[in-house]
């Protein structure tokens, strides 16, 4: 959530660089504007009386000790009025609040200096792009194919037991997968992450603190019983363990990450693009968070970039690495790379991380500060990434390393493995 204070300091700054998304943010900020200044007004008038009823306090006690009660009287009479006026301000100030924070919750975050102009993936920005396309000399299949030929994932079960996009992964498919999952965790703990076992459902608070709330494509599954949601990603639990936290001192760099199913609607998701392992309801992610310093945001985005870079040349698959333009870029983030590995027989690439920044946009919602050296408190910034999702990291695998007799594994995955070859 961008704060007030920047809108009414940077108001024609905002608007020319939300342009980037192809947004005109202009009326809902000369309206949070219009809002913003009754609400200063009253706020004013409410300081007034209380600074007026204080006074007026102190004079009937003066008042009374000096005997003149009818003129003590006249005062309460003063104050029963101001109090009454005390209310209906403070109501109109908790009004005004609500309405200001609703129409904030309508703006995405500004995009970084970095982010071009654009209205979709067309206009995304390659940075870097690793490796060679895998040739065969036989008829390679596709994920799908291979996942059947050898009873890894059953996709037909994982209809009847609950529906499409809830694959079940069985004997050396779940094993593959456990083993990237423990592969993806052990890289971050030497990278100096600490990892969690978050809760899988959150509040409504930690939805609006990460930004997924208000839901406006509805691609989040709610529980109505109990007001709670699954999560789409790790980001949300993990962020969310710092709402509400003023850190002590500017000396803090905070890394964590955790390993959590994901569960997304994917509302009007069909076709040939989500066959398999494409897209799903629910998969498995391995996510990174940091809580930084304003001064370090770039060095650490930097950082997670490395690592996901290193994940993915360790494993041997070919990827490359886009850098967003503003009408693709998410709501919240001030920043995005996407990671691409390439799926050799479908002849497409597919996202398997997201890495953002959020600057300020996060720690706003979430109330999280620190103190600076001077002891005022300041808005830390978040980022977060993917490291990695698996479904199309298993997908590339299978269909990259696959050979006329069956598919072999990447040796950094041996070390967790009782097999090397499928």
């Amino acid at each position: 959530m961008l704060e007030i204070s920047r809108i009414r300091n940077e108001k024609e700054a905002i608007i020319e660089s939300l342009k980037k998304r192809n947004l005109d943010v202009s009326p809902i900020l000369e309206e949070i504007l219009t809002l913003d200044a009754q609400w200063r007004g009253d706020k004013t008038n409410l300081e007034s009386i209380s600074a007026e009823l204080n006074a007026i306090a102190k004079e009937i006690g003066e008042l009374f000790k000096q005997g003149k009660q009818e003129e003590a009287n006249a005062k309460k009479q003063r104050t029963a009025e101001l109090k009454e006026k005390e209310a209906a301000l403070k109501t109109e100030v908790d009004q005004l609040e609500k309405q200001i924070t609703q129409l904030l919750y309508q703006i995405p975050n500004v995009p970084n200096a970095l982010v071009k102009a654009g209205k979709n993936e067309l206009d995304n920005e390659t940075v870097h792009e690793f490796g060679e396309k895998p040739q065969f000399n036989f008829e390679a299949l596709p994920h799908w194919e291979i996942t059947k030929k050898f009873d890894l994932i059953d996709f037909e079960l994982g209809v009847k037991v609950t529906g499409a996009g809830f694959p079940i992964y069985k004997g050396k498919g779940a094993k593959l997968q456990r083993a990237l999952i423990a592969y993806f965790l052990d890289e971050a703990e030497k990278a100096g992450y600490e990892e969690f076992i978050p809760p899988l459902v959150v509040n409504e608070a930690s939805g609006y603190g990460t930004g997924q709330l208000p839901d406006k494509e509805g691609q989040m599954y709610y529980v109505n019983e109990d007001d709670l949601y699954l999560i789409p990603t790790a980001e949300v639990p993990l962020t969310n363990i710092y709402r509400d936290v003023i850190l002590p001192n500017e000396d803090f760099s905070i890394k964590l990450c955790g390993y959590t199913p994901c569960f997304r609607r994917e509302a009007g998701s069909y076709g040939k693009d989500v066959r398999g392992l494409n897209r799903l309801h629910q998969f498995d992610k391995v996510e990174i968070v940091r809580v930084e310093h304003p001064n370090n945001t770039a060095k650490a985005l930097d950082e997670m970039l490395e690592h996901v870079k290193a994940l993915l040349t360790n494993l041997g698959l070919q990827f490359r690495i886009l850098r967003l333009c503003g009408g693709d870029t998410g709501f919240a983030s001030a920043m995005t790379y996407d990671f691409e590995v390439y799926s050799a027989v479908q002849d497409k690439w597919l996202e398997v991380s997201s890495v953002s920044r959020f600057d300020t946009f996060q720690a706003n919602r979430l109330k999280l500060r620190f103190k600076t050296n001077d002891k005022k408190t300041q808005l830390a910034h978040t980022l977060n990434g993917s490291a990695l999702a698996l479904p199309r990291i298993v997908a590339a695998i299978l269909e990259n390393f696959q050979t006329e007799n069956g598919v072999e594994i990447p040796k950094v995955l041996h070390r967790y493995l009782n097999f090397t070859h499928i």
